[in-house]
């Protein structure tokens, strides 16, 4: 059947198709019985143009069937797909109902469209309430890029909360994600080629970074990724001097979530090449376990004083160090303590 133009596409008052205004297509005869009908308007549900869209991206050009056999031998199923929250159920629904059946009568060369599919949370407004236009509520993203940039945007919205769950928005998160974007592009003043010493904290710290965040990426954890690399521009901060080779890690690692400031950065250390094609840096297994350690030294369960040890150190040389600390021995007052407790890894607990 070959449908009349319709001139206006304005929404009508009870809800309708466009063509249930045109009363002279809507009112005919019925083949059958040649009494009098009346047409389907509804011609097509509201989640069909949702539901068969990534098939057609495989093949956009082609004019003569939606793709070819080929081309989504090729591309489908596709890998990995994500959409929001409210619309998991009915677009899974629908997208598979779609794709199962144009797989039986030949037209798709495989039974499920997707390998994987996720869901991410909403973004809601303060106060933990829905954003809507009737309630004001709602964030202009043009607005936040004027003022923060792009780049904090996009970071906030990683660092808010677990991809898969409702965050609520706030402005003083934006503050603090462009604070630490800040801190990344100063860091560039302190870089240098060389370095005598190597910094060992630091360098277990980097290899760390890059561990983690290839992991959290993969895994989804995006908030997780950008804490772990917050923490490593931190200590990057206090040293004097940052090796090339480190800020380059980390202009890498950062890159997914800022990559209009990385890419400027890349620029800035002297690459021709664009940052994208650029390979992820690797870390070494063994310099991600730490080298040295520091504990917290507690005295009648108050800390006292902070111990830097070696991590492979056993534990009466540990305690010995925390006995030995001038602090502790100020408490102590000469006597012996009542107890000496070492939980590894994190603290001494002394009793006296």
């Amino acid at each position: 059947m070959e449908l009349p133009k319709v001139k206006k596409y304005q929404p009508t008052d009870t809800g309708e198709s466009p063509l249930a205004a045109m009363e002279k297509w809507v009112n005919t005869k019925c083949p059958q019985c040649g009494g009098p009908a009346k047409r389907e308007t509804d011609t097509m549900p509201n989640w069909a143009g949702s539901s068969w869209y990534f098939l057609r991206y495989a093949d956009p050009r082609n004019d003569k069937e939606f793709a070819s056999q080929e081309k989504l031998k090729y591309w489908m199923p596709v890998d990995w797909y994500n959409g929001g929250m409210e619309h998991v159920v009915l677009h899974l629904l629908y997208s598979r109902f779609w794709n199962i059946f144009l797989h039986d009568i030949g037209l798709v060369p495989v039974s499920e469209p997707y390998a994987k599919r996720t869901a991410h949370g909403l973004i809601l407004a303060k106060g933990g309430e829905k954003m809507s236009k009737s309630k004001g509520n709602v964030v202009n993203p043009d607005d936040v890029v004027e003022k923060f940039g792009a780049d904090t945007l996009r970071t906030y919205i990683m660092f808010m909360g677990p991809f898969d769950q409702a965050v609520e928005w706030d402005d003083n998160g934006l503050v603090g994600v462009k604070r630490f974007l800040d801190k990344v592009w100063n860091l560039q003043e302190k870089i240098v080629q060389k370095s005598e010493k190597v910094n060992l904290k630091l360098q277990t710290s980097l290899h760390q970074t890059i561990q983690k965040v290839g992991e959290d990426i993969e895994g989804m954890r995006f908030n997780t990724a950008i804490s772990k690399m917050m923490e490593l521009v931190n200590e990057m901060s206090k040293e004097e001097k940052i090796l090339t080779s480190y800020y380059s890690a980390l202009i890498k690692v950062l890159s997914p979530f800022a990559p209009h400031l990385c890419e400027e950065l890349w620029s800035i250390l002297g690459n021709k090449n664009t940052l994208v094609y650029e390979s992820w840096p690797e870390y070494d297994l063994e310099l991600t376990k730490e080298s040295v350690i520091t504990l917290a030294v507690q005295i009648n369960g108050k800390v006292r004083d902070e111990i830097t040890i070696d991590a492979s150190a056993d534990e009466d040389n540990v305690k010995k160090l925390a006995l030995a600390s001038e602090k502790v021995q100020k408490w102590l007052e000469g006597k012996e303590p009542k107890k000496v407790i070492y939980v590894k890894g994190k603290l001494v607990s002394i009793v006296i």
